[in-house]
């Protein structure tokens, strides 16, 4: 039974720059957690539901229009959980429409807690560090277009890796 999720991928330079960082904290999981927007949390998929589910991500990402991501600053989400996070400053309502049309059909699952579009940059580590991850990229600060959602699938030897590739509407206007 894969574990799979949806996210929106970071892109580079901007991706390798905040997993690196991840690591340099101690952080030894994000070498295997590309940096990204979730959109699905993790969720066991029962093998055959992987077409239907490609399906529905296909269908739900043709109808849903690109748009601008703006990250900028830090927020953390303690102390109802131990997560320093990049803020999305431009995007969340796309962010957060896009999550509820794909967390629908085979992806309707619950949420253990409200949805918030975020890229973690610090988790399960000391206090200390997840201050120092909170002050180190207060002033990181990157924008890119999101034009396309990826499904990733845990491999327990390398970790989440994308497998799928599915294009948003293009925008009418990115500007």
């Amino acid at each position: 039974m894969p574990t799979i999720g949806v996210a929106l991928a970071i892109p580079e330079p901007w991706g390798r720059q905040l997993q690196d960082y991840r690591v340099s904290l101690g952080d030894d999981t994000a070498r295997h957690i590309p940096s990204h927007i979730t959109l699905v949390p993790p969720v066991d998929a029962d093998a055959s539901a992987i077409d239907p589910i490609r399906a529905h991500l296909a269908e739900a990402a043709a109808g849903f229009q690109g748009f601008r991501v703006h990250l900028r600053g830090t927020g953390t989400f303690r102390p109802v959980s131990p997560v320093v996070f990049v803020m999305v400053a431009e995007g969340i309502s796309a962010c957060e429409q896009l999550a509820a049309e794909l967390r629908s059909g085979p992806l309707a699952v619950p949420l253990q807690f409200p949805y918030h579009p975020h890229v973690t940059v610090a988790h399960h580590l000391s206090d200390d560090d997840l201050d120092r991850a909170f002050d180190d990229l207060a002033d990181f600060e990157c924008v890119f277009d999101a034009a396309a959602i990826h499904l990733y699938e845990h491999d327990p030897e390398v970790g989440w890796r994308p497998t799928s590739e599915f294009a948003l509407a293009p925008a009418a206007a990115l500007t």
